[in-house]
Parts: C-alpha cells; sequence; structure tokens
C-alpha cells in the first residue's frame, strides 16, 4: 500500500502522518510530497525518514492513495494528474467539495456512496465534519427542518502562521501577522473572505456542504463563524428545529449510541466539552443538551472537536481505511 501525503509539512499533513501511525495504516511504502522548496527534505514516520519528493515524482511512484492538503489551487492542478495516473485522492481543501462529479464524505454517514470510480474524493470543512456527525442520527430520527450555528473556532484552522501570530502576541513579541487584528485577547467575527450575500466562505460551506453529505437540500442552515484565541480545537453552539417531536432524555441516549461521538453532559458537575480536552482526539464530543424553550420542537447543543483531527487528518484517513477494507482501491 503506497500512500502520498501532499503537503507533508504543514499543520495539517503533519497530522495526517501522526494518524497514519498511530491508526496502523498499512503503509508499504510512504511518499512525502511538498513544494519546491522543501523537495529532498527529510521527514520522519514510524522511525524511518523518507525524502519529500515533488509532485511528478510522487505521480511517477503510482501510489494507491494519496492524501491532499496543500490548498485548493495545489489540489486544482495536481489532483486529477495523480487520478488519472490510477491514484485514489482524498482531499482536504475545499477544491472539489462542491463538484457534483466528487464524492463529499464523512465516514459515519455516507461512505457506503463510494465506488472504484471515485478517484477524487472531497474531505469536507473542519467545522462541516463535526457538526453532521452529531446531526446525522438526529435528522433521521426527528427530520431536521433548520439549523442555526454559531462558531468559535481555534487558530489552528488557519495555519501555522496563525499559530505563530497568537503566541508572539502573548509573548509580547513583533511578527508576521496571519489575520489584520490581533487574536489574543479578541474574537474575529470573519473566517476566509467575504461573499456577495454578506456572509463569508466559511459560513457557505456549512451551509451547503451539510446539504451534500446529509442528501437532502431542505435542511435549512444558516451560519456565523468566528475565529477565538484557543488552540485544540472548534467549539460549535448548534440550535435545530425538527419537525417531529422529541424527548431530550432520548437525545442523551441517542448521542450515547452514535459512532465517533462522546457525550460530555453532567451540568451538576460542570463537565461539558471543550476544547482543551477534544485536543488530539479524533472524536465529536456533545453536551450542553437542552430544549430551546422560546419555540417548539427545537433542541441547542454544544459540540467540539479537534479540527485537525476528525476535522481534517482522521476523516481523510477513514476514508482511507474504509476505501481499503471494502477494496475499492
Amino acid at each position: 500500500m503506497k500512500v502520498a501525503v501532499v503537503g507533508a509539512t504543514g499543520l495539517v499533513g503533519t497530522e495526517m502522518l501522526k494518524v497514519l501511525a498511530e491508526r496502523n495504516f498499512p503503509v508499504t511504502e510512504l511518499i512525502p510530497v511538498a513544494s519546491e522548496r522543501s523537495v529532498g527534505k527529510e521527514i520522519e514516520f514510524k522511525g524511518k525518514k523518507y525524502k519529500v519528493h515533488s509532485m511528478q515524482q510522487a505521480i511517477d511512484a503510482k501510489p494507491a492513495i494519496a492524501l491532499f492538503s496543500a490548498g485548493g489551487n495545489t489540489s486544482l492542478e495536481w489532483a486529477q494528474k495523480f487520478a488519472d495516473a490510477g491514484t485514489t485522492v482524498i482531499d482536504n481543501s475545499s477544491a472539489w467539495r462542491m463538484n457534483p462529479n466528487n464524492k463529499l464524505i464523512v465516514p459515519e454517514i455516507n461512505a457506503h456512496e463510494l465506488t472504484k470510480a471515485h478517484k477524487v474524493i472531497a474531505n469536507p470543512n473542519c467545522s462541516t465534519i463535526q457538526m453532521v456527525v452529531v446531526l446525522n442520527p438526529l435528522h433521521k430520527k426527528y427530520k431536521i427542518k433548520r439549523v442555526v450555528v454559531s462558531t468559535y473556532q481555534s487558530v489552528t484552522g488557519t495555519g501555522v502562521k496563525a499559530v505563530t501570530q497568537m503566541n508572539n502576541e502573548r509573548a509580547g513579541t513583533k511578527g508576521e501577522m496571519a489575520y489584520k487584528y490581533p487574536i489574543d485577547l479578541n474574537v474575529i467575527p470573519q473566517i476566509d473572505v467575504f461573499t456577495e450575500n454578506g456572509y463569508t466562505k466559511e459560513e457557505m460551506k456549512m451551509v451547503n456542504e451539510t446539504k451534500k453529505i446529509m442528501s437532502d437540500d431542505s435542511i435549512a442552515v444558516t451560519a456565523t463563524t468566528v475565529r477565538i484565541p484557543v488552540m485544540g480545537g472548534h467549539s460549535e453552539s448548534v440550535n435545530i428545529e425538527f419537525e417531529n417531536e422529541f424527548e431530550v432524555k432520548d437525545i442523551f441516549e441517542m448521542m450515547k449510541k452514535t459512532d465517533g461521538v462522546i457525550l460530555q453532559d453532567d451540568i451538576a458537575n460542570q463537565i461539558y466539552p471543550m476544547p482543551m480536552n477534544a485536543h488530539n482526539r479524533d472524536e465529536v464530543f456533545v453536551g450542553r443538551i437542552r430544549r430551546d424553550e422560546s419555540q417548539p420542537k427545537t433542541l441547542n447543543l454544544w459540540v467540539v472537536a479537534d479540527n485537525l483531527r476528525k476535522g481534517a487528518a482522521t476523516n481523510a484517513v477513514q476514508i482511507a481505511e474504509y476505501l481499503m477494507k471494502n477494496k475499492l482501491v
């Protein structure tokens, strides 16, 4: 099983290597790929050193799977070239997500849609992944009409530059800015660029990707995405209106049984999901489950997950595991 990791030196690429090792994915040959300036450098994987390849070198090596995390432009230029050489690409950028010819996959929800013909598979946006893992079983039982979500997203979602900016600010050091404004002791209500409707691209990703992953265009979604000065994961306040009535105790039981979800909801002991506890974990954590008392058939809950793990690297590796288990590569 030859596996290429494209963007191997970035935050998500590094995490992909870590997850492949932790989950004992059967890599027989690793092909790390990075920008031209990194070609020839070495990275370590499972105690062995591997030289960084160029894109063309990686294609020529004919990996079975290529995990991409090198940005949308790189994916648009190179993913299909890998696919044409017989490689199945799992892409972490936004490049292919809303293309009707490409599957957008969260394994717990819709991996069954994959076939051998799907050679470029899209990994959803980090904030969408953690939300839909929780929404999917609720939708099956109660039918979701509308979702209102506000996010509190870690600086790791922007990348190394943003982490450095926050740490510099905390240390009182001047340095390169990832954001227009300081992030430490601040909250920035903008993630990605604004679109014509006044929403950001990140907000519209949550709207559009949710419908595609859950195969239901009738679900109304509205989002406000916010960057906050934390590490470890993204948090979301999610308000869900259903067509059918529910009992809160049944929601608790459902979350306990949902694959990939950990229920943390003990308000008597102030136990609820937080990014500091989700850090380096693959699960999605849910808590603060309560009825919205302002209108009928509506639920509030709080969702937290490590955006570099389940929100990116782990989800991609889980897709690769599904492909291998079902002999689709």
